[in-house]
């Protein structure tokens, strides 16, 4: 199975300035976003689209993506036609609904990629689940099957979502429990990498909110948090990332049960706490992420 891999933070850019695309690639988000949907008007799509081409290219091998705007949006075949190209790293689908709009894009992107002799399937999607529906089709959504392989990752969206409910978001989050639940459970249980949360939009200046809402949905079976603003990098990225600590002690486990399961026991106390079979798969766990996110360690 392809995947997009590691992504504890995703930095939006809006396409119509340019200028802080360069900025953001410097912040230490693990992917930067450029924005062609809610964040460019409508008069501006087609030279938005035109400045996203020029800073994917630019940018090269850098990691980049692209929101390009909804399937039903009557712009999503001209962006991809204009931003498709070998340097780019996939693209983020808004409004994503239905297992039909994940084969629709699926189709469109192969079109796209024979164009311009890219491997077929090359290009990943983060599908972008932000309704009643959406969230409701999520398990039918993450088990279709694409023929060839293409990676798809989740990311919830939790603004038009409150807006589809007619609900408003809180500071402490609770409305969002059930979304953000299904969601997880959802992309486990379809075999697919942990979700992306939701930006933290209530106050860009409280990164101490942010942090809480960071570590509910962590608590919850996110690997990351989309991001609005550089501010919102660094303290994403530390909390979805395992301490020096965790690291050092999921290795301690995993040795202490490779040693006990040679011996022909498939459980063991280590520090008073009971290990089994999946107390090491979860360290394990730990131990990957560690490594893609500090190779050095």
């Amino acid at each position: 199975m392809k995947t997009i891999g590691i992504l504890r933070t995703a930095l939006f850019v809006p396409a119509t300035r340019p200028d802080r695309v360069d900025k953001a690639l410097n912040a230490g988000a693990d992917v930067v976003i450029i924005d062609l949907e809610d964040a460019v008007a409508h008069p501006l799509k087609a030279e938005a689209r035109e400045a996203a081409r020029k800073k994917v290219i630019e940018h090269a091998p850098r990691k980049i993506m692209v929101r390009v705007n909804a399937l039903g949006s009557g712009h999503n075949q001209k962006d991809l036609e204009s931003i498709v190209n070998a340097s780019l790293n996939g693209i983020m689908l808004p409004k994503v609904e239905s297992p039909e709009h994940i084969r629709e894009i699926h189709q469109r992107l192969l079109s796209c990629e024979r164009d311009r002799a890219m491997p077929p399937g090359s290009l990943g999607v983060v599908a972008l689940i932000e309704s009643a529906q959406g969230v409701q089709n999520v398990i039918r959504i993450f088990s279709e099957v694409l023929t060839p392989d293409r990676a798809l990752l989740a990311a919830f969206g939790a603004a038009d979502y409150s807006l589809d409910l007619g609900i408003n978001m809180s500071r402490d989050g609770t409305e969002l429990h059930y979304p953000r639940s299904r969601i997880a459970v959802a992309c486990r249980a379809a075999g697919k990498e942990p979700p992306i949360d939701t930006p933290f939009m209530i106050d860009l200046k409280d990164l101490d909110a942010l942090r809480a809402d960071a570590r509910r949905a962590k608590q919850l079976g996110f690997q990351g948090k989309l991001c609005i603003h550089p501010s919102q990098v660094g303290p994403c990225n530390e909390i979805f990332s395992p301490t020096a600590e965790e690291i050092a002690y999921a290795r301690r486990v995993v040795e202490a049960f490779e040693k006990s399961e040679s011996e022909g026991v498939g459980a063991l106390q280590l520090d008073g706490k009971f290990i089994d079979y999946p107390v090491v798969e979860r360290s394990r766990r730990i131990i990957r992420l560690g490594a893609s996110i500090n190779p050095a360690q």
